[in-house]
């Protein structure tokens, strides 16, 4: 799949499949860690129809720690650079670190996902000089103390000014409008009522102009409504992928690829 291209028609939306190469993120920690099992699950994630793949070497969970760019690096540069070699589907880097948007790029991934939307200090400029697609994320806080009492005057509205605010800093700092995406964050700084609110109001999104990505993948907001945990959580996230894509959603960032896929085929044939 041509990425830019896509962006140009977005002519369907894309199914994103996660490969979280950490040791603590919350779904899959440690599953995926070595180059090994890492290029096992994206050959999985590929053959069950993944567009593309998003390769993560920081967990960004409640609570989570911050890593060093080195370590990082030495994460996800080996991954990116296997997968390059030994598969034809485009890679994203899920990053907030110019020195590893760079890297990450260099090696072979054609896109950057960051959850600071462009606010980590350097890299809006990065990303203008890589020339690569970009997603920016609405996060309220940070992954240590985002989900400590998250406030809003208007959750969709605030989210909405928060996006458009950085998209036109991307654009005013060299980054071109058709390669932007945007991304509400669901998760990243709300309540659980506050994440219900805002996936009835996707459709309020479209008005930036940009194609929206959204990650409901096993989220909390589905354990603590279901009481479920986060591995019998799938046919629920993909009810939520399904109605995401009612409202106008363009990437589904996920961790079980197979049943999103047949949400997005069946939501294709009433669409």
């Amino acid at each position: 799949m041509n990425l830019n291209a896509w962006l140009e028609t977005r002519d369907r939306p894309l199914v994103m499949g996660i490969l979280n190469v950490t040791p603590d993120s919350f779904s899959d920690g440690g599953r995926w860690n070595t180059l090994d099992a890492a290029l096992e699950q994206a050959e999985r994630m590929v053959r069950e129809g993944a567009d593309i793949l998003d390769v993560g070497g920081e967990s960004t969970r409640p609570g989570a720690s911050a890593v060093s760019v080195e370590e990082e690096l030495d994460r996800t540069l080996p991954v990116i650079e296997r997968l390059t070699k030994e598969l034809n589907t485009p890679l994203s880097v899920d990053t907030h670190k110019p020195e590893v948007m760079r890297a990450a790029v260099d090696a072979g991934a054609a896109m950057v996902n960051d959850v600071n939307a462009l606010r980590t200090e350097g890299a809006l400029e990065t990303v203008a000089d890589l020339a690569v697609p970009v997603c920016l994320m609405h996060m309220q806080g940070t992954p240590r103390t985002m989900q400590t009492n998250p406030q809003y005057e208007d959750v969709v509205g605030d989210i909405i000014g928060f996006l458009r605010e950085r998209a036109n800093a991307a654009v005013r700092g060299g980054i071109a409008p058709d390669r932007i995406l945007v991304d509400p964050g669901f998760g990243f700084g709300k309540t659980l009522a506050q994440n219900y609110r805002i996936l009835r109001e996707l459709g309020r999104f479209g008005s930036l102009g940009f194609p929206v990505l959204v990650g409901l993948s096993r989220k909390s907001m589905i354990g603590q409504l279901l009481n479920l945990p986060v591995d019998e959580r799938v046919t629920a996230s993909a009810v939520l992928a399904a109605l995401a894509l009612e409202r106008g959603v363009s990437v589904l960032r996920v961790h079980d690829v197979a049943e999103t896929r047949q949400a997005v085929e069946l939501v294709a044939q009433v669409a």
